[in-house]
Order: C-alpha cells, then sequence, then structure tokens
C-alpha cells in the first residue's frame, strides 16, 4: 500500500510515486496526479520520464519543486512548495503552446490509497476526500470547466484517450477519484493548493488560505562561484530519484526513476546515494544506508541485486560499502550509525576472503556461488556482475571455472576495493572499542596491498592489470588500474608511470574523462556500456584515489573536465548520465543510457568537494584558492555550514549565519574542528602573512591559541580574537582553545 505514517513530518508531501508529477501526502495515500490531453493527438498522458518532463529543482523533502512538461509541442511550468508540512501549493503556466488552448487540458487528480470516496463541491470548486478521520481538500483559484469521476487514474486516461475533452458523461461529484479538468483556453495559469486537517471545513479554510498568500521568492543556490550549481544539481536529482519503496514500505533514493526498475537496490548505487544525501539530509543518507544493508545474506555476503523479481544473493558487488559509511560517520559523527552497519560489512569483507580466493593466493576473483536462484547463477556474466563493469573487456580473457565457480582472473578494481574495505573496516571497529576486530582487517589491508602491489603490477606495461590467476596480465585496461591508489597500495615509481597513463590521451586523457576501456584498446569504438564509455562512480573512485596521493593538480584536472562533461548536458535538457560517450561526453549519442541516474551525479559532488570534502584522507577540508564561491547550508561535524571566499578571504558560517572563523590563508585547510571546546585547523600549505579570525560566540570563551602547540599572541577586534602568522610551513596546525560555557 501507498502510506506511511513513520514518514518524517517534513517528508509527506512529496513525489513519491512513480508519476514524476504526481503529489503523494504519505501518512494518508492520498494523491494529486496531473494529467495532460492534447487534442491535436488525441492522447493523454501522466507526463511521461524522460521526453515530457524536463526535471528542474527538487528539495529532498520536496519542500520546493520545480518542472517543465512537454506533451504534444505544449510546454509547460509546474512548481510546487509547502507553506507548513500538512499544506502542499502548486501552479502551473504556458511557456509555449503547441495547439488552441481549448483543446489543450490539465487535470488535477484526487484520490486515496484506500480508494475512499472523493466529494466534489461545484459551488466552492473544492474536492475533499476523508481518511482515517482526517481531510484532505483541493482548492483552486479558478473553477474547473469540467468534474468527473472515475475509479481509478488508468480508467480516467482511458476516459480522454477515447472520449477526448468534448465529453460530459464522466461529469460527478462524489467517485473514488475525482478530476478536476482545466483547459489552457479558459484557465492559462493556474494555482492550486491541497490542505489536511481534521474537520472538512478546516482542510477546506486552510488551502483556501494557502491559496491567498503569495508565492515564495527564489530561493538562493546552494553553490554560487566556484563550481557554480554543483550541490544544487546532487540535490536535485537526489530528490527527483527518492521515492517510496511500496513493496518494502520505506523511502528510498532509486537508482533511477525513469528506467521503470521496480524497488531493485544495487549494493553500491544504494552506498552511493547514501554517501550524496549525506550532503544535505542525514535521515535520508542513514535510510539509503540501511536498504544497501538489508541485502545482507545468511552467507556473509551483501546481494549484487535485490528486486521484487529476482535477488542475486550468489554474488556481490565491489565492496565500496565500509569506505562509504567511514566517509559518512566523518561528515555526521554518528556512532551509532557504525555499530549498526559494522556487522553486515564485516560479514561481507570476510565472506570474500572465504568464497573467492579458491587458490589461497590472499587476492580475489570474481564468482557465483551455489545459492539461490537468481537470474545468470553459475555463469561467467554472473561472476562478472560482481565487477559492476559487466561487459567490460577487462573480462574477455577470463575463464569461467564451474569448479571454484569463480573466474580465471584476479581482479585488479575488486582487490583494490578489498583492500580499502579492510582499512575502512579497521577504522570502524577501532572507534567502537573492537581491539581484536581492528588488528584483523589491519592486518588483511595490509596484506592486500602488499599483494596488489608485486602481483598486480605489470612492469612491462608500467601499470596495475588483471592477470590470470596461473600467470599472464589480460590486455585490456581500464580506469581500475588507477584503484590501488585508493586503497595506498602504488608506490612511488609505480605512481609517475600510472600518471603518464592517465594524461595519455591515446589512454585515459583527453577532454573526456575516464573511459572504462584505455582508448587504444580495439574493444574502445564500440562505446557500449562498459566497452568505453565514462562512469561517473568510476571517475569519483579514481579522484578519491589521486586526493588520497597528494595528487591535487590531476585530481583538480579531473574534477574540471568531469564537470564540465557533465553540464553539457545537465544545463539544458537537465539530464544526469549513468553513463556518457567516451567521445562525445554525450549521454544520448547511443540508445539504451538512462538519462536520468542517481550515480551520474558524483560528477558534480566532485566539485562540491574540492571546495568542502569530509573523508578518510584529509578529514573535514576546506580549500581556498583564491576564487569566489558559496557553498551550503552542507552537513558538516558542527552541524549545517555555509563555506564563502570574497575578496580572497575564506570564511565558515554556521547555520545562523554566525561566522565560526576566517582566514586569508589561501590552500587547503584539513582536519578542521570546530567543537565546543576546540576550533582547530592544519595548514596543508606553506604561507606567509597570514590572518585568522576566532567567530564572536567562540572569542567570548578563548582560553588559548598555540600554533604547532606554541602559544601565539592575539587581538580582539570587533569582538572576536584574530591572530596574525607572518610564516607558517606545510603541516602546521593552528589550535583555539575553548572554556566550557557558561551556566545559563
Amino acid at each position: 500500500m501507498f502510506f506511511d505514517k513513520t514518514i518524517p513530518l517534513a517528508s509527506a508531501w512529496n513525489t513519491w510515486s512513480d508519476r514524476p508529477g504526481e503529489l503523494v501526502f504519505l501518512p494518508l495515500g492520498v494523491r494529486i496526479a496531473p494529467l495532460l490531453y492534447s487534442g491535436k493527438t488525441a492522447r493523454a498522458s501522466p507526463i511521461r520520464a524522460p521526453d515530457e518532463v524536463r526535471f528542474g529543482r527538487h528539495g529532498l523533502r520536496g519542500e520546493r519543486i520545480d518542472f517543465e512538461t512537454d506533451h504534444a509541442g505544449t510546454r509547460l511550468g509546474f512548481r510546487y512548495d509547502k507553506p507548513d508540512p500538512f499544506t502542499v501549493r502548486g501552479a502551473f503556466d504556458v511557456r509555449a503552446a503547441g495547439e488552441w488552448g481549448l483543446r489543450y487540458w490539465i487535470t488535477l487528480a484526487l484520490s486515496a490509497e484506500g480508494g475512499q470516496t472523493v466529494h466534489y463541491d461545484e459551488a466552492t470548486g473544492t474536492a475533499v476526500v476523508e481518511v482515517d478521520f482526517r481531510f484532505v481538500a483541493l482548492a483552486a483559484n479558478d473553477a474547473p470547466a469540467l468534474a468527473t469521476g472515475h475509479e481509478t487514474f488508468d480508467d480516467l486516461v482511458e476516459d480522454f484517450d477515447r472520449n477526448g475533452y468534448f465529453d460530459k458523461t464522466c461529469r460527478s461529484d462524489a467517485a473514488r477519484l475525482m478530476a478536476l479538468r482545466f483547459n489552457l483556453e479558459m484557465t492559462p495559469r493556474l494555482r492550486f493548493a491541497a490542505a489536511v486537517a481534521d474537520s472538512r471545513a478546516l482542510a477546506i479554510a486552510r488551502a483556501r488560505a494557502a491559496l491567498a498568500e503569495g508565492e515564495p521568492g527564489q530561493a538562493p543556490a546552494l553553490q554560487t562561484g566556484r563550481g557554480a550549481g554543483a550541490l544544487d544539481a546532487v540535490r536535485d536529482v537526489l530528490g527527483w530519484n527518492t521515492v517510496y519503496d511500496r513493496l518494502n514500505r520505506r523511502p528510498y533514493t532509486a537508482a533511477s526513476r525513469i528506467w521503470g526498475l521496480g524497488d531493485a537496490v544495487w549494493y553500491n548505487d544504494q552506498c552511493f546515494a547514501a554517501l550524496m544525501a549525506g550532503l544535505l539530509d542525514p535521515a535520508l543518507a542513514r535510510a539509503n544506508f540501511d536498504v544497501a544493508m538489508g541485502s545482507a545474506t545468511p552467507q556473509g555476503n551483501i546481494a549484487c541485486l535485490v528486486n521484487p523479481k529476482d535477488a542475486w544473493v550468489d554474488r556481490t558487488q565491489a565492496p565500496h560499502g565500509a569506505f562509504i559509511a567511514w566517509a559518512m560517520f566523518e561528515r555526521s559523527r554518528d556512532r551509532a550509525f557504525l555499530a549498526d552497519v559494522f556487522d553486515a560489512l564485516a560479514r561481507n569483507q570476510l565472506w570474500w576472503r572465504a568464497h573467492r580466493d579458491p587458490g589461497g593466493l590472499g587476492l580475489v576473483s570474481c564468482g557465483t556461488s551455489d545459492v539461490g536462484d537468481a537470474m545468470y547463477r553459475g555463469t561467467a556474466f554472473g561472476a562478472r556482475n560482481e565487477t559492476g563493469m559487466d561487459n567490460s573487456p577487462t573480462h574477455d580473457e577470463a575463464r569461467y571455472d564451474g569448479q571454484t565457480r569463480t573466474l580465471s582472473t584476479l581482479d585488479v578494481g575488486i582487490n583494490s576495493a578489498l583492500a580499502l574495505d579492510a582499512e575502512m573496516l579497521a577504522r570502524i571497529a577501532t572507534e567502537l572499542g573492537r581491539r581484536d576486530e581492528a588488528a584483523t582487517f589491519e592486518r588483511l589491508a595490509r596484506e592486500t596491498r602488499e599483494l596488489i602491489r608485486t602481483e598486480l603490477w605489470d612492469e612491462t606495461r608500467g601499470l596495475f592489470a588483471n592477470r590470470q590467476r596461473d600467470g599472464g596480465f589480460v590486455r585490456s585496461v581500464s580506469p581500475t588500474s588507477f584503484f590501488p591508489l585508493l586503497c595506498g597500495a602504488a608506490d612511488g615509481a609505480q605512481v609517475e608511470h600510472l600518471l603518464v597513463h592517465l594524461r595519455d590521451p591515446g589512454m585515459f586523457g583527453g577532454p573526456y574523462p575516464l573511459p572504462n576501456v584505455s582508448r587504444d584498446d580495439p574493444a574502445y569504438p564500440e562505446q557500449i556500456y562498459w566497452r568505453g564509455r565514462i562512469w561517473p562512480n568510476v571517475n569519483w573512485l579514481v579522484w578519491q584515489g589521486l586526493r588520497r596521493y597528494g595528487l591535487h593538480d590531476e585530481a583538480e584536472g579531473l574534477v574540471a573536465r568531469s564537470l564540465a562533461m557533465f553540464e553539457r548536458s545537465w544545463q539544458g535538457r537537465r539530464w544526469c548520465g549513468e553513463n556518457y560517450g567516451g567521445e562525445t561526453g554525450e549521454i544520448d549519442d547511443l540508445p539504451g543510457n538512462d538519462p536520468f541516474y542517481t550515480w551520474g551525479a558524483m560528477l558534480p559532488l566532485m566539485a562540491v568537494s574540492e571546495v568542502m570534502d569530509i573523508g578518510p584522507w584529509n578529514g573535514w577540508e576546506l580549500a581556498n584558492d583564491g576564487r569566489p564561491v558559496r557553498l551550503g547550508p552542507i552537513e558538516s561535524p558542527a552541524g549545517p555550514v555555509v563555506v564563502e571566499v570574497a575578496e580572497g578571504e575564506l570564511a565558515l558560517r554556521g547555520a545562523d549565519g554566525e561566522p565560526l572563523f576566517a582566514t586569508t590563508y589561501r590552500g587547503r585547510l584539513t582536519h578542521v574542528v570546530v567543537s565546543e571546546g576546540l576550533v582547530s585547523a592544519t595548514f596543508a600549505d606553506g604561507a606567509a602573512d597570514i590572518a585568522f579570525r576566532l567567530g564572536a560566540q567562540a572569542s567570548e570563551r578563548l582560553a588559548a591559541v598555540r600554533l604547532d602547540g606554541r602559544p601565539l599572541e592575539t587581538r580582539l577586534v570587533d569582538g572576536c580574537h584574530d591572530a596574525e602568522l607572518p610564516g607558517i610551513e606545510a603541516g602546521a596546525r593552528l589550535d583555539w582553545h575553548l572554556a566550557p560555557p557558561r551556566a545559563s
């Protein structure tokens, strides 16, 4: 059923269903669905994505939503907002007419999940439905040309398709679904509102009152200046793809609402969705990660894919979960979250080593276990699913061994992910006080890194590659050749060789990064899925590896090219690709690629993180390269913050707008701490003549200031303590120690 009384109140009204324009009040299962009808084509449309909708802004809790529709050549603009949790307002207007407005109809359909009767009052033009002793009223600022009654939404569509707009046979004042019909000749623009209350009269009054209020002003962008629009893009993609899983009765961010995938959950997709949601909505982030952990199996692995029709429990996906969980914890500092997810993640790590290392080499291969009844179980293709790179040329030379149920190759990407996963599990175990497990996972991480460094390095080509368990390296290479950077396995000489390949336009360089097979590979021209196309999640993982090794110029270059490629499709069509063409940087240069896929937002995510990042390598990090930027509100260990760079000065502000600190330092501040007793930062690079100013509220409690442990003098200016630093060395740490707050 499509109702859930446990949903947070702020999210109750939202676009929960698979119809992008439909609003649902989830606690009651009440739905308001727009329907478009063109007399020119004699067809009705519930607004089909992606062809008939251009996705606009979408708050993660549905606080503001806007989109454009294009059905039969008529373009309309829709917008929704919520004055309060129980009230939603909507509006539409004509942007471009494709036919005479009298023949183009917009219908607002009100119904309830339980089939309760909706009543329509022609005198007031208001429709009301009662559910669980509560009333939901729908009102508009113009009377509909016609109100009709139907059993279901599909019946309404069929009525339009069969009878057109010039028909009154379904006119009604009570039905399971009431359709308020407007045409563009009489109503070229409309405002409407729905309100929930505990009496019919009060619901109607509140809906009418919401109509009387003016529309909200334009909300400020989340990111301006450097990387402009990047955080906004992350929000909008997640907002539109967050839906309600009716089967399992839970909200989650789907891989794509367009694909019609049902309630499918891929392990890695769900983890990446959780990571991105954590920037703006910790509750949604936790919900998404819990959905990923819900695919844990009794055998120990986390299932590759679970949907209503199948469960790929015989295989998993690359183990990125502990890395994502630790990054989420670094941002939220929610130790209870780590405690809840640790066991599932730890079992998954140990399962890999028990079930995917048939030779006891300490390195794993992909496989498909003899459990479940999944599609492709016991096949080479099923085994390849564990990499996520199903048809990658890096698998072309792999043989499936039915006895061990594994591929014959040692996969460099999977082993790098496994080493990093063990390293992050050691951190999580340490945080939870589970010291023996921390030691075990640290040992596994160290041993796997060493084996990657020595066994998966192809000295002849100067790169990491997949190799047969019985000897030779495979020919094809992908960006997973750079994944040993992600887990810290590469030594200095190996890094230098890798950077040559990263920059080489004949391999992985060029304007559109990073093709999923090198450009000199015979499979590259195919540009079919993992055979040559560019994948946002892969770019993000390589970028993380570059940052781990302090290769900031290379990391920034990858971000700039990735963002430019993303914006080619985002700025005009508001498309966010599952993957992009290696030669064109386009999403739809070949058919079959989803144009609004959640992990596509990992491209702008990198541009957000170049301003402010929180993760394993440098903790909380802020960057000032002198270019103006405003980022936020964005979640941090200190709660929601705003980062600003103006006239060369970087300022960090709290949710109330008050400065936490400001500095003229240009470079990267790492391991930032803003807590009740300490404000601290490390200067990644040396600098001369910088100033660092503590916010007024913290200045009132300043007890001591130290630079690398040495006392430092400050001066009080306008209620803020200033420290003048004539020169600092790379790695210097500045600590502002604060006294406890005074008791009120």
